[in-house]
Order: structure tokens, then sequence, then C-alpha cells
């Protein structure tokens, strides 16, 4: 007979061991403060799923199973995945969203099996990761150089909303990640032979970037500086305010055009603006800072091996092209322009 074990417990374990620091990275540092975020919003997604639909979740031990046994338990482990796929789908979710969370429950079994010891079969391996290609969206020259420039719209603005302009531009001209240009202090500012540079080492890929600034986003930073140097430059705000904030400073510049969103489920494209009209402002956010960043440096002509230095891309990065093609796509429009203009005489 089959010998069960609750799997809730054993998940909030993991979590526990995650956030103390019992359970490490495979380099020996500790789990990120994002990712024990992400292990509680799968938590309470699988909470859910078994509140509505009654399933119920345990482990075996697979080493004491039988031939019989083994398949009854892979064919229950292929009935969660398709019935816990099918619950995340029915609340709204793209495939993205769902492939994250059966990536989390793989880090979890893979933790009861070499951390606990627990030997549960390595049913997990049945569970499919599906991933989608969500469009980029960034500022073009123009957006940006009307955000950087224009006096007038600049001083529309309420003194929080400028704040948020200004790191908006910071962020959009560093390709620093919300979480990093929020830590910066005075000491991140170095100035040489009459130049402004920004030394910076990314809280994500704890590689660091050496960045020399323009006159606009020098004065960015002399405006904010604090007194301390220990105070950090812009000080705090959470990101979901920050990007709300966003969102209004984007329709108040005028950024309003509608766009065309498709996401992924199962992976058939939907149009997600069918029913509603997407513009380009609801879509603003933290994450166009660096986007806006590196396809704007690529789109001026600087060579890849730079940009990727700059923005910390490995050279095997998969994200990197995808900006690159994205560059490229804006390129070719652009010379259309060109080469329609000569067509005609």
């Amino acid at each position: 007979m089959k010998k069960t074990t609750p799997l809730l417990p054993l998940f909030r374990q993991f979590i526990r061991d995650s956030q103390t620091g019992k359970r490490l990275k495979k380099n020996g540092e500790r789990i990120t403060n994002s990712a024990i975020d992400n292990y509680r919003f799968t938590l309470k997604n699988i909470e859910g799923f078994i509140e509505e639909t009654g399933f119920e979740l345990r482990i075996c031990d697979a080493s004491k199973l039988n031939k019989r046994e083994m398949g009854s338990e892979k064919n229950y482990w292929k009935k969660f995945y398709k019935k816990f796929t099918a619950y995340l789908y029915k609340k709204g979710c793209y495939d993205n969203y769902v492939g994250h969370n059966i990536k989390q429950i793989r880090t979890f079994f893979n933790w009861l099996k070499y951390d606990k010891d627990l030997p549960t079969g390595d049913f997990q391996r049945l569970f499919y990761v599906r991933k989608e290609e969500v469009d980029i969206l960034v500022l073009s020259p123009e957006q940006l150089k009307f955000l950087i420039h224009d006096e007038a719209f600049h001083h529309q603005l309420s003194p929080a909303l400028r704040r948020v302009k200004d790191v908006f531009v910071f962020g959009c001209t560093t390709g620093l990640r919300f979480s990093d240009i929020y830590q910066l202090t005075s000491k991140n500012f170095e100035k040489q032979n009459g130049e402004w540079y920004l030394k910076v080492k990314s809280k994500k890929t704890k590689t660091y970037s050496y960045i020399k600034l323009p006159n606009y986003a020098v004065d960015i930073y002399k405006n904010y500086k604090p007194k301390s140097t220990r105070q950090p430059i812009f000080g705090k705000i959470s990101l979901f305010i920050f990007n709300r904030t966003l969102k209004g400073i984007g329709e108040r510049a005028g950024f309003t055009e509608p766009i065309a969103m498709t996401r992924e489920r199962l992976g058939k494209a939907k149009n997600v603006s069918a029913n509603k009209q997407q513009r380009f402002c609801d879509k603003m956010s933290s994450h166009m800072m660096r986007r806006t960043a590196i396809t704007t440096l690529l789109i001026l002509g600087m060579p890849e091996h730079l940009v990727r230095k700059i923005s910390g891309h490995s050279y095997s990065s998969k994200s990197f092209n995808r900006y690159v093609h994205y560059a490229q796509v804006y390129i070719d429009k652009e010379i259309d322009k060109v080469h329609a203009k000569l067509e005609t005489y």
C-alpha cells in the first residue's frame, strides 16, 4: 500500500528553507526575495486549485512501488498537471505565467529529491513548461527625446510625477532594472576627466556595468542627489505605484496610439486587445526602461557586443536576440520610408 504525505506542508517548508538560507542556489548564494515571492504565488495558486477542485495533493515514496503502482502514480501526476494548468487557464492566465508556476513546482520537486532525500519518482519531468514570445514594447527615439527635452511638458507635471518621469528617463538611458535604480547612491557616480560615469553591480546578474552618462542624465542625478552618500538617490517607491504613475505620465504625454497585443494559451495566439482597445501608455511599465535603452542603442548603431557589455547580457542570451530582431524591424521600416521617397520622381 502506498505511503503518502500531504504536499502543502512540504511546500511551505520549501519556502521557509529558501527564506532562512537553509536552501541555497547551486553557487552557494542565498535565494533572492523575488524568487521567494514567486514560490509564495505558486503556493497560493496550488491552494486555490485544491479548494476549487478538491484534488487531494500528496507525494509518496516511489522507491517502494511495484510496476502497477508506479504506472498508477505516473497517471496521478499527469492528471494533476492537466487539471492544475486547466485551472490557471480558466482564471485567464497565459502560457508564460502557467509555465512559470510549473517551473516553480519542478524546483520544489528537485528540492524534495536532493535536499530532503525523498524518492518522489521524478514525475515532475512529465510537467511541460510552456513559454511564449511576448511583444516587446519600447519608446521610439522620438518619444524618448520628448520626455528628455520638452520643458513645457516637464513643468506641467507635479513634483511626484516629475520624479517618476526622470527615473524612467534615467532607466531608458542606462538600461538599469527598477530594483537597481532605486539602490543607487552617490557612491555609484564617478567623475573622471570632466566626464560622469555610473558604476553599478546588477542585483539580479551580479555583473558590473560602467556607463558614461549624457548631460541630461547627470542633471537628473544632481537634481535628486541627497546630502548623505548612504541615502538612495531617488528615494523609495513601490513598483505598483511606479507603474501606475508611469501610465498616467504616458497618457499626459500623448502616447495614446492604439496597439495590438497578442498572447498565447496552449501555444495558440489570442488577440488580447480584441475586446478592449489597448493604448501604448496603458502598457508602459518599469520593464520598458531596460528594453528601451537596449533597443535605442541598437537602433542608433552601437555594435551588439558593446550593447551586451552595457546591458550585462551574455553571448548565449536568447532574450538579447529578441532586441536585435526588434531593432532590425525598426530599421527596416525607416529604410522603407527612404526607399519609397526615392522611387518617386
